[in-house]
């Protein structure tokens, strides 16, 4: 079994990396060996690999840099997973691909099932929606994942601008009106694992994605980013010395518009995988503890 893998320097796919080699060979790559700014590049590399499966961890996810490089990020995010689907076609390969909450608009106040109305604010969530759409439309065995929220140990996230502010800082302002469901990557790549794992004991592609569609997979429960700031630094030890300040959206403003609320329904993916994620406190309390080892 060959698995490929794109986007393996990210925050998701990084932690792919290190959790799908029990279960198949991994061509891990980077932006230098797959470039989906630049989607014709791709075929030969994956017709190379000829992979069973393919991962699509790579992605523009700089959210209000997106509002200027609306193009960029259409090409990345709405136009190569597209062109990766119909190179899997032809390998006779099945696809899984991650999105986000920001596909929907926060105009709810329970969390979004896969079927709800989707209705992005930002050209962010309206690309990752129209990758979705052309992963579904070349018809290929696949699993498309979303989640939100994203942080881990490294790269760029609010976990780690967070930390560092701390350092600096005796009081930071936080918006305190935008829920959402805080995901460790790592639930997000084990997850993945644990569900492919399962997967294979289908001897074909098709048994391997029996029950292609979208999934959410983000850690359980809710709540907002300034909750989510004070968690951070009473489990780094930080809010001694830091004061969190609530502040409303409108006096943070930023390029991109953000919905108000955007947590996730799990329930899809315990019913048919048998897989449960996280509370969002536990996850980021392993996180924490995991930088310590």
């Amino acid at each position: 079994m060959k698995i490929l893998l794109t986007g393996k320097n990210g925050q998701v796919g990084w932690e792919l990396n290190r959790s799908l080699s029990k279960l198949a060979t991994v061509f891990a790559m980077d932006r230098d060996q797959m470039d989906l700014s630049k989607p014709e590049t791709l075929g030969p590399v994956i017709q190379n690999i000829r992979p069973d499966i393919i991962i699509n961890a790579a992605a523009y996810t700089a959210v209000d840099k997106a509002e200027s490089e609306s193009e960029l990020a259409m090409i990345v995010n709405g136009i190569a997973p597209g062109v990766i689907a119909e190179e899997a076609r032809k390998t006779g390969a099945g696809m899984i691909h991650y999105s986000t909450d920001y596909v929907f608009d926060g105009k709810t106040t329970s969390p979004y099932k896969e079927e709800d109305l989707t209705c992005p604010l930002n050209v962010y969530g309206k690309t990752k929606l129209a990758g979705e759409k052309a992963v579904i439309q070349v018809g290929i065995p696949h699993f498309i994942l979303r989640t939100g929220w994203v942080y881990s140990l490294r790269g760029s996230n609010f976990l780690l601008t967070l930390q560092k502010l701390a350092q600096t800082k005796k009081q930071i302002k936080v918006v305190d009106d935008q829920t959402g469901s805080p995901t460790w990557a790592r639930t997000i790549a084990e997850g993945t694992t644990q569900i492919l794992e399962q997967c294979l004991k289908g001897t074909t592609t098709s048994q391997v994605f029996t029950g292609s569609g979208v999934f959410h997979m983000s850690c359980g429960g809710e709540t907002s980013w300034f909750d989510f700031a004070n968690k951070i630094l009473e489990l780094s030890n930080l809010s001694k010395d830091t004061e969190v300040v609530p502040i409303p959206t409108i006096e943070y403003p930023t390029p991109a518009v953000r919905p108000r609320y955007s947590p996730l329904s799990n329930r899809k993916l315990k019913q048919v995988f048998h897989h449960e994620m996280p509370q969002w406190q536990d996850a980021l309390q392993e996180c924490l503890n995991s930088a310590l080892k």
